[in-house]
């Protein structure tokens, strides 16, 4: 019985030398050194589904850290990402706080449904910070605002090219003259990254005094330094892509002090601060030989589109140099729907 004693002492006076203290999250107390799944349940009255959310609680202070993935249900390499982050973080070695959302959309995911939830067919990353009362997708978008983003110091939303997008990868931060130091910490986050190229989002005061819709500019809109991440092309699984993500993270866990990660310069990315969005004028297939991260140059001709029956309706044609970001990568088109979106070189920025 002594020696019990003396050992709950010593335990005792080891944790409060760290002066790490348990972390509540949906009620529940998640002691330090541990991870704990959760399924928190979201229904309006007709329809029921389920968030499921892991948290790894670090064994020393430090920041919090949310992450969600699959907010689109059939980007697949964010969510593979999510899978792969539950087994590798170890909350023993980590200080601070990770809460993981393995998959925002379940019904999305489940469904094989891109863009949008199936069950009231709203798109989820247009719905922040969504409502108490409001559809399910709306229910979805306040959970994820109240339980994850407003607890979070630092946050990161993954995504990847939806079934008929064909993309390159990148990342983006999100700045503002507005909100100073949540700008100048996001690029860093996403500068130590390791990505090849990222985008500056730039967001004017007077956007930030309207509705988020996406779901890292409503963490941004709470003066919370956030990142995007897109890596992934045309809803494929692909375990490359999941790989650059997770490597991502763990370099961001690394810059943030939360792993015990030697830090090494980061290779610096093309930074692209102007881009062009090229959308199509008619309904029907759309024809091209491009693809995502092709380098094309103003009024290059990089496609065409034809009716029902072979009848070309008209010419795509590049709106400006750079490099494609995302661009449509199978043949339906609809009129007003994103045929691309280009990037500029900061030396074609220059230019201008």
């Amino acid at each position: 019985m002594r020696f019990l004693a003396i050992l709950l002492i010593f335990l005792s006076i080891c944790w409060q030398s760290t002066g790490q203290q348990s972390f509540s999250f949906h009620k529940t107390e998640v002691e330090p050194s541990t991870k704990k799944h959760f399924k928190i349940p979201v229904t309006d009255g007709k329809d029921s589904t389920f968030i499921p959310i892991t948290v790894f609680h670090g064994s020393k202070p430090g920041p919090v850290l949310g992450i969600t993935a699959g907010i689109h249900g059939y980007e697949y390499p964010p969510i593979l990402a999510a899978q792969h982050l539950n087994q590798k973080v170890d909350p023993q070695s980590l200080s601070g706080t990770i809460i993981l959302v393995q998959i925002a959309n379940v019904p999305a995911f489940l469904d094989r449904s891109p863009f949008v939830n199936p069950i009231d067919n709203k798109n989820l990353n247009r719905s922040f910070p969504g409502k108490k009362e409001g559809s399910i997708t709306e229910k979805m978008a306040h959970i994820l605002t109240r339980e994850i983003i407003a607890k979070s110091n630092f946050f990161v939303d993954m995504h990847a090219g939806d079934a008929p997008e064909d993309l390159r990868p990148y990342n983006a931060w999100y700045q503002s003259d507005a909100l100073p130091e949540a700008s100048i910490k996001g690029q860093e986050m996403a500068l130590a990254m390791g990505f090849d190229y990222s985008i500056v989002f730039n967001i004017s005061k007077e956007r930030l005094e309207k509705p988020s819709l996406y779901c890292s500019q409503e963490a941004f809109h709470r003066n919370i330094p956030a990142v995007d991440i897109e890596c992934g092309r045309l809803g494929i699984p692909g375990e490359e892509e999941a790989d650059i993500i997770v490597q991502g993270i763990f370099s961001l866990l690394g810059h943030l002090d939360m792993l015990p990660i030697t830090r090494t310069t980061a290779k610096k990315p093309v930074i692209i601060a102007k881009r062009s969005t090229t959308k199509s004028k008619s309904t029907g297939f759309f024809y091209t030989d491009k693809k995502a991260g092709d380098t094309i140059t103003t009024g290059e001709h990089i496609g065409y589109i034809t009716d029902f029956f072979g009848k070309k309706l008209e010419d795509i044609t590049a709106s400006q140099d750079g490099m494609i970001l995302y661009m449509i990568g199978t043949p339906p088109i609809n009129t007003g729907e994103t045929i691309m979106n280009i990037g500029a070189f900061p030396s074609a920025m220059n230019k201008k």
